[in-house]
């Protein structure tokens, strides 16, 4: 597989598209641009005897030490958490400090834009207006033009989930270079899966909305035993689309996927470990290279924006 360049954009544009992001929640001030409301928690991972096939990153084929951080996508750090229509993500933390990698993974498996451009315009269609509201009919119009931006909110809406952090699969919605020990190079997705059959929402679960009830749930798992969680890696086929993270690999939920290892989750952090910096997706030791689109390559610097805005 050839070298993929990596795309590089202005600055002002990410940083327009951070400040977005806060103008649509209302323009909180120090709390981050999107996943407000988040638990920083810690753990080990011990990697699977099969790691090596696909990646050769210490990272995933040495057992390390996890710092990890469940979210739920609400820009209001004050907000409900059990809202089944509110995109979770799981951010994580392994290796030592010279085979670090950094991976974010969210509830749906697909993004809701494909480019920044159409980042942009998608959160200035939701844009407040005088009365504090979005205009729907800007909104529809935008929806319209744009179908694909639609994509993550109809799996949301067709895949309720449990009232559970523990029991919920994260997506990483970007398609990794993975070289692996042989020097054989390919693409990989991650799927991050609980351990033992997810738990399936029940109806009192998809109606519940109490403020916390996902992370006094996720605590009581935590300091009454562990929280498991599988690293997947999803393997690619020929003609695989690579750079548009609206859409996912045709039959991906029947893809072959290797287990990387395993992330077990053993106890509590305070959440200032997590807020001081970032988890960094630019941050991937040998073995992993960074995902060739557009969406990837302007992360790590809307992350050091916001990180700025809100010290």
């Amino acid at each position: 597989m050839p070298e993929l360049p990596t795309p590089q954009f202005p600055a002002a544009t990410i940083a327009a598209i951070v400040d977005a992001l806060k103008a649509v929640a209302g323009d909180p001030s120090k709390v981050r641009a999107s996943f407000a409301k988040g638990r920083c928690v810690r753990g080990t991972y011990v990697p699977s005897d099969r790691a090596e096939e696909i990646t050769r990153s210490r990272s995933f084929t040495r057992p390390s030490r996890v710092l990890a951080r469940f979210s739920v996508g609400s820009n209001d750090p004050n907000g409900m958490d059990a809202d089944k229509l509110e995109l979770r993500g799981f951010g994580f933390r392994l290796g030592d400090i010279h085979h670090r990698s950094d991976i974010l993974a969210q509830s749906a498996p697909v993004h809701f834009a494909k480019t920044l451009d159409q980042m942009l315009a998608f959160l200035q269609a939701r844009s407040r207006g005088p009365d504090g509201s979005p205009d729907l009919e800007n909104i529809r119009a935008f929806s319209a033009a744009n179908p694909e931006t639609l994509h993550q909110a109809n799996y949301i809406a067709t895949h309720p989930l449990p009232r559970n952090l523990a029991g919920t699969t994260y997506w990483g919605v970007h398609s990794y270079p993975a070289t692996n020990s042989a020097g054989e190079t390919r693409f990989i997705k991650f799927k991050i899966a609980p351990v033992g059959t997810e738990i399936a929402p029940t109806k009192s679960d998809v109606t519940a909305n109490f403020a916390n009830v996902l992370y006094d749930d996720l605590e009581h798992r935590v300091t009454s035993g562990d929280v498991r969680f599988s690293v997947m890696a999803l393997l690619d086929r020929p003609g695989d689309p690579t750079t548009d993270v609206t859409i996912r690999w045709p039959n991906e939920d029947n893809r072959e996927e290797v287990r990387l290892g395993t992330i077990v989750i053993t106890g509590l952090e305070s959440d200032e470990t997590c807020d001081v910096s970032v988890f960094d997706p630019a941050n991937l030791a040998d073995g992993v290279a960074h995902p060739p689109d557009e969406i990837f390559a302007a992360r790590s610097a809307a992350y050091a924006i916001s990180l700025a805005k809100r010290r």
